[in-house]
């Protein structure tokens, strides 16, 4: 059947179908289970031409929809003239949204007229999908593979030439206006549907702007999925090409995947207009009369300063290219795929063939350590937040196992007891249709490789990793707990978790602190704050203890000083965890350490010292919560039961979510306790019932006699069921809770008794009024990478 004709011009955006579509969109999206980001300021939003990278089909809907949500522009885009073959439901509809042809003889004209009307112009500059991410050449220049020729070609230049066309025509309108042209004012502004010639000379007056992005997809899947097994039903003898893309889209839209888009600094499309090419312009303006003049001067000029200024145009383009494409490759989205893969190719050309697991995991952690201080680095944010990131360095990564599973069952690595083995797979040339699902290692390694600081770093950890220093692998771990903290407190001050927050009045700053002092005694104390609290409740004692030449890490238990919200998500072993890493930043420093928690703090310290850790050589436990004087807590596992199970039924938060308390210092402490902090409690005090007769560490016990929150007997079933042989028993008279921050009745004193007695026997350094040497103070250092670190206020 013959080609219908294009029309000389195009229907306009149909804003109702547009608007319906949008509808229609958000209501798959959320059906979908890929999670779409977008990054961009306000200030970019407001660009004429927006390009991306091409990897899926999917991604071609989307950007015109965000742009919509974001700033309630309409987009045109642009299509294979394929689909415009014939006149189907199809085309009309693509029509009708303002997608153009990409044949269309008058395609530059017709889109300079949308961004003039205040459209905004989607743009895929690859011309096609670059499924293997492969965009820069032997020689170091952006280049992508040709299905039509099979060579590599440079990106088009396409969206350049329409950016400076559209700056072109205003060009000639600021003419026209100088000139006090108000007929031909008049015909443009009929010719663009504007109210008035006010108007057309706003426009003009705009400067015209690309904005380049990136699009990147986390992770890449390639197992069988709902909508391959859907197509193939229906479908025989799929081609390599077909069956390659529906598994990769298919596990994009259906397999909860990251679609990370960036939007980078943008581009001036006429980055080399000189005073010259201004002053040509200047005589060439007379001669434009229609959008189509604009993109005539290179293909039909009429005379020499037309040639001349078309032939400047071209350069022109040419620079807009190199640029747009370096911006839209350097804001890709690095993820630990992107760092694994990189360090794998890396390795087979230093001519290793294996790499050991250790030394894979730690490498990969200093990495991305390093990472989150360049600017110039975009990370997923699975390697912001530690929670994704910090069990890397013991091999037990989530995101880390898949990507290594997914190698192994490709045949491009195996994995022996203490090593990973790099296979030839890894090396060989794979069809353009067949990579994504041959060698996504190669694909990652693609992506990542306009990033110069990514392959830099990772040779960079090489060498830290041979190293092995301690003190900087500690301070990154310290860096992990505040950066958690920080993460914790963007994730829970959201407008859903208000009607809680805004009745929380703590003002005490949570973070975990470490005071490194001038003068050490050679002891570490690892302080555990109670249950509602943070490390602020600790932050006197802290001092108190540095200034007799401790050092001292007060770290913070998850959950705790941001929301109730976020303690609610937690659960004991998520505490543990945070008490098991300070425990092994203060090893660093110190090989000879106490362990001191208050309340649910106290539980923590016994529970570590049930691993028997040799640098463990104390133990003190204040106000252990074994029982408690309100009986009505017992009632606290059958409202958990309750709350679970209406939030896996309903909307609904539970029955009882949330338990108002009445603290003792409400600038520290939350005022509403989540009733499942309480359960996790009770569970972690079940679980200290079977692990306090194992305890043999000397121990101290401290508790109120009149403490209002916890029962008194607490303190007595700890002393007889501990299986220390070395332990002490001190009542402090007091009826408040928080003996341990308050000092009540000399508690430090108390606990100092303790301290010195254990450090005579250790043989360390010991002053037994609890004085330390002159000038043994504090000492207040930044938080750095190479030696002793302190965060306190």
């Amino acid at each position: 059947m013959a080609k219908i004709p294009y029309p000389d011009d195009w229907l306009d955006i149909d804003t109702t179908l547009y608007n319906r579509s949008i509808k229609l969109f958000n209501a798959v999206k959320n059906i979908l289970s890929v999670n779409i980001e977008l990054y961009a300021d306000p200030q970019t939003l407001q660009g004429d031409i927006f390009l991306f990278d091409h990897f899926s089909r999917f991604e071609t809907f989307i950007p015109q929809f965000l742009i919509y949500e974001k700033t309630g522009a309409y987009s045109c885009s642009i299509a294979s003239g394929e689909f415009f073959d014939e006149d189907t439901l199809l085309s009309r509809y693509l029509k009708q949204v303002g997608v153009f042809p990409h044949d269309h003889d008058r395609l530059f004209a017709l889109l300079t007229g949308q961004i003039l009307r205040g459209r905004k112009v989607i743009i895929f500059p690859e011309g096609g999908m670059v499924k293997d991410r492969r965009v820069i050449d032997k020689e170091g220049n952006y280049s992508i593979f040709s299905r039509i020729t099979g060579n590599r070609r440079k990106q088009h230049t396409g969206p350049a030439v329409l950016g400076q066309g559209v700056e072109t025509f205003k060009a000639a309108i600021r003419y026209a206006h100088k000139s006090k042209n108000l007929a031909q004012l008049q015909r443009w502004k009929e010719l663009l549907q504007m109210d008035s010639i006010d108007q057309l000379l706003v426009v003009a007056m705009k400067p015209t702007v690309i904005i380049p992005a990136n699009i990147t997809f986390y992770p890449i899947r390639a197992s069988e999925n709902l909508l391959f097994k859907s197509v193939e039903l229906f479908s025989d003898n799929l081609s390599l090409r077909e069956t390659e893309e529906l598994l990769i889209e298919g596990n994009i839209l259906l397999k909860n995947t990251d679609m990370d888009i960036r939007m980078g600094r943008p581009v001036n499309p006429c980055c080399l207009w000189d005073s010259l090419t201004h002053t040509l312009m200047d005589q060439v303006a007379p001669d434009i009369k229609t959008l189509d003049d604009v993109f005539t001067l290179s293909s039909a000029a009429r005379n020499s300063k037309q040639r001349l200024l078309g032939s400047y145009f071209i350069k022109n383009a040419q620079c807009s290219r190199n640029q747009y494409m370096e911006i839209i490759y350097t804001n890709v989205t690095i993820n630990l795929s992107h760092l694994a893969s990189t360090l794998i190719m890396y390795c087979i050309e230093q001519s290793q063939t294996n790499i050991n697991k250790l030394k894979f995991y730690s490498i990969l952690y200093i990495a991305i350590k390093y990472l989150q201080n360049n600017t110039d680095v975009h990370l997923h944010r699975s390697l912001l937040n530690p929670d994704f990131y910090n069990d890397l360095i013991n091999g037990g990564n989530a995101r880390f196992d898949y990507f290594i599973s997914v190698a192994k069952e490709d045949g491009l690595i195996a994995e022996n007891a203490d090593c990973y083995q790099f296979l030839p797979k890894l090396c060989a040339d794979f069809n353009f249709d067949s990579i994504r699902l041959e060698n996504p290692i190669a694909v990652y390694n693609n992506e990542a490789a306009p990033l110069r600081a990514i392959r830099d770093t990772l040779i960079t950890a090489v060498s830290e990793f041979n190293k092995a220093d301690r003190y900087k692998l500690a301070a990154w771990h310290f860096d992990d707990e505040c950066r958690t903290l920080a993460w914790e407190k963007r994730s829970f001050s959201k407008p859903h978790f208000a009607d809680i927050n805004q009745l929380e009045i703590a003002v005490a700053d949570p973070s975990p602190f470490f005071i490194q002092p001038e003068y050490t005694n050679g002891f570490g104390i690892l302080l555990i704050h109670g249950l509602l609290a943070s490390p602020a409740a600790l932050r006197d004692y802290g001092r108190y203890l540095a200034n007799q030449g401790y050092a001292v890490l007060a770290i913070r238990l998850k959950g705790h000083g941001t929301s109730p919200y976020a303690l609610r998500e937690q659960s004991w072993e998520d505490w543990y965890g945070c008490v098991q890493r300070g425990f092994n930043i203060l090893k660093a420093y110190c090989q000879r350490i106490f362990v001191a928690g208050f309340s649910t703090g106290g539980a923590l310290a016994l529970k570590l010292a049930a691993e028997h850790y040799p640098e463990m050589i104390g133990i003190i436990a204040v106000s252990v919560p074994l029982k408690f004087v309100n009986p009505a807590l017992m009632l606290v596992p059958l409202l958990q039961a309750a709350n679970t199970l209406i939030r896996s039924v309903s909307s609904y938060e539970g029955l009882k979510p949330f338990i108002e308390n009445d603290t003792e210092h409400p600038e520290i402490n939350y005022r509403y306790v989540a009733v499942r902090a309480l359960y996790e409690l009770r569970q972690l005090v079940a679980q200290l019932d079977e692990l306090l007769p194992q305890i043999n560490l000397p121990t101290l016990i401290v508790y109120a006699d009149e403490d209002p929150v916890v029962s008194s007997s607490s303190a007595l079933i700890l002393f007889d069921k501990l299986g220390s042989k070395n332990k002490k028993l001190h009542a402090i008279a007091a009826h408040r809770h928080n003996i341990l921050m308050e000092n009540t009745n000399g508690t430090w004193q108390v606990i100092d008794r303790f301290l010195n007695e254990l450090r005579v026997v250790s043989g360390g350094n010991s002053n037994l009024d609890g004085s330390v040497s002159k000038g043994s103070i504090a000492k207040s250092v930044s938080l750095s990478d190479n030696g002793p670190i302190v965060v306190i206020k």
